[in-house]
């Protein structure tokens, strides 16, 4: 018994340790962003600033910048494409997981094998797309680009190989059609699943800068990420303002994982039934 609740605290020690470590970056940005310039750039840096904290660069970003229009544009974006993509990759992970098709294996083998394509080579022919649909400086044109995701439609489709088939074709002889089982019995069961690729979809979306950053010239459609690296001045690098960028830029998604974390951990740790 000793034993046990000792390894119970070393384990619960070594992981508040690399808790810390993750949390150090963030827990820097906040220390910096809420510092003068003078201090955030002073050598040698110091943790606590000699002139005290201050909400001065907070207030210079906000007055800089159209934060307030940056952010809903941003929710806007990655609200739409979490979305569109939820649809797509449940649909087309249920069909490669359940149908029989002419071209299943070899469609199922080209859509794994586009998870090592880097996106980035895609950039001019998707932007000579947009330009072809009259779709620069849109909502749509920022948001369709990103809503093909090969990774969470292969995800969705391992986690409907494992929920008994037996529960649909109990289904079917009670007349049910494929449609009508995915949704009343393969969708209420993958709910855990759905939820954290919802999160992770919703995330990168929030945190994609290049392709915004490309297909928006309009400020007033600029998702933040984009908007943020606009608010800078003539007096080279500043510290204290790139950090308050960066944790106006991450804040929202703390709130995400804080009020989601418990649907993030069980669609990564659930298999088989374990959404019921």
């Amino acid at each position: 018994m000793k034993s046990t609740t000792a390894g119970r605290v070393m384990a619960f020690v070594v992981l508040a340790l690399f808790s810390l470590l993750m949390l150090a970056p963030f827990l820097w940005a906040v220390n910096t962003s809420l510092k003068s310039e003078a201090d955030a750039s002073a050598s040698p840096v110091t943790i606590l600033p000699a002139g005290g904290y201050t909400w001065e660069i907070y207030a210079n970003v906000f007055k800089m910048g159209n934060i307030p229009t940056w952010m809903v544009n941003s929710l806007i974006v990655a609200t739409g494409v979490t979305l569109i993509t939820l649809v797509i990759s449940t649909l087309a992970g249920y069909a490669f997981s359940r149908l029989d098709f002419v071209g299943r294996k070899p469609l199922l083998a080209l859509t794994v094998a586009s998870i090592m394509v880097p996106g980035t080579i895609f950039i001019v022919p998707l932007f000579d797309e947009m330009l072809a649909f009259d779709m620069v400086d849109t909502y749509w044109g920022i948001i369709l680009p990103q809503v093909v995701a090969p990774v969470m439609v292969f995800i969705l489709k391992r986690f409907f190989d494992s929920i008994p088939r037996e529960l649909e074709d109990a289904a079917r002889v009670d007349g049910a059609n494929s449609f009508r089982i995915f949704l009343r019995i393969v969708l209420p069961l993958s709910r855990p699943i759905i939820a954290a690729v919802a999160i992770f979809t919703f995330v990168g979306a929030w945190n994609n800068f290049l392709w915004p950053f490309i297909v928006t010239n309009d400020p007033n459609l600029m998702t933040l990420p984009v908007g943020l690296q606009t608010v800078t001045n003539g007096y080279g690098v500043v510290f204290a303002q790139l950090m308050a960028g960066a944790v106006l830029a991450a804040l929202p998604l703390i709130l995400v994982f804080l009020f989601f974390q418990r649907q993030i951990i069980k669609g990564i740790a659930t298999t088989g039934l374990g959404g019921q």
